[in-house]
C-alpha cells in the first residue's frame, strides 16, 4: 500500500529535475498525477512512461490566469478530486546586480515564481474544498529566507512566495487544506547547473555545494521525500511551515 493511494496530485514544473521525480515518486505511491509544463514535448514523454490512466499533461502557461484555472478544472474533471498540487514550477532569471538586471527581467521572475503561485492558490483552494481537504506544496528556496547576492529576484520571489503560504495555510485550514513550503539549496538539476556557471563567469569562486556544510548538492529524490511526507496524511497536522532540506546551509 502506498503512501498516496487513491489521490489525485497536480505538479507544475513537471518536465523538470525536480517534478518529474515527484511524478515518478507518487505515481509508485500509488497518486495519480496531472504533469504541467510549458515542455509539451518533454511532458508527453514523460508521461508515456507511465499507464495512460495514472498519468495526464497539460501544457501550460502557469503565469496565465485562465490557463490555470483550465488546468484546475480539467484535473478535477478527469480524476474526480484534487488532494495534492505541488506548485514547483520556477526560474532562476538573470544573474547579477540589482542595478544591472533589467526591470522586464525582473518581472518575467516574478510572474513565474509568484504570480503563478498567487494563481494556483486561488484555483485549487476552492478546488480541494470541495474534494473535503488537501495539501499543496510550495518549491521555495533558502534564497527565500536569506539574501542571495546577485541573484536578488530570484531571491525576492522565494521569500514572496513563503508569505503567500502562510496567507493561504490560515485561510485553508477551516476546509482542511494544508499549505507548506519546501526550502531546499542547491539541487542537482538544470538550474543549478545554470546559476554556477553563471557565477563562475562572473569571477565567483567554487560552485554552490562548496557552500553547503554536507559539502554537496541535493538529488532531487531526496526533495522529493520531502514533498511526499507533506503530501501525504503523514504531515496531517502540519501547515503553514517552511521546511528545509539544505544539507545544513541555514545553521
Amino acid at each position: 500500500m502506498g503512501a498516496l493511494d487513491g489521490k489525485v496530485a497536480i505538479i507544475t514544473g513537471a518536465a523538470g529535475g525536480i517534478g518529474s521525480a515527484a511524478a515518478r515518486r507518487f505515481i509508485d505511491e500509488g497518486a495519480r498525477v496531472f504533469l504541467v509544463d510549458r515542455d509539451e514535448s518533454a511532458l508527453k514523454r514523460l508521461a508515456e512512461a507511465f499507464p495512460p490512466d495514472r498519468a495526464v499533461y497539460f501544457e501550460a502557461d502557469v503565469a496565465d490566469e485562465a490557463v490555470v484555472k483550465a488546468f484546475v478544472a480539467d484535473a478535477a474533471r478527469r480524476f474526480g478530486q484534487v488532494d495534492i498540487a505541488l506548485l514547483n514550477a520556477g526560474i532562476e532569471g538573470e544573474i547579477g546586480r540589482i542595478e544591472d538586471v533589467p526591470v522586464a527581467m525582473f518581472d518575467h521572475v516574478m510572474a513565474v515564481n509568484v504570480r503563478s503561485v498567487w494563481l494556483g492558490l486561488a484555483a485549487l483552494l476552492p478546488a480541494m474544498r470541495a474534494s473535503g481537504g488537501g495539501s499543496i506544496i510550495i518549491t521555495s528556496s533558502v534564497a527565500g529566507l536569506r539574501g542571495s547576492a546577485r541573484l536578488g529576484a530570484y531571491s525576492a520571489s522565494k521569500h514572496a512566495v513563503v508569505g503567500l503560504m502562510k496567507s493561504a495555510a490560515l485561510e485553508g485550514a477551516p476546509d482542511k487544506v494544508r499549505v507548506n513550503t519546501i526550502n531546499p539549496s542547491a539541487t542537482r538539476t538544470r538550474m543549478i547547473e545554470s546559476i554556477d556557471q553563471s557565477m563562475r563567469a562572473a569571477g565567483r569562486i567554487g560552485d554552490s555545494a562548496a557552500r553547503v556544510p554536507l559539502a554537496r548538492y541535493a538529488e532531487p529524490s531526496e526533495v522529493v521525500s520531502l514533498m511526499l511526507f507533506l503530501a501525504s496524511d503523514e504531515s496531517s497536522f502540519c501547515t503553514g511551515g517552511t521546511y528545509l532540506i539544505d544539507g545544513g546551509t541555514m545553521a
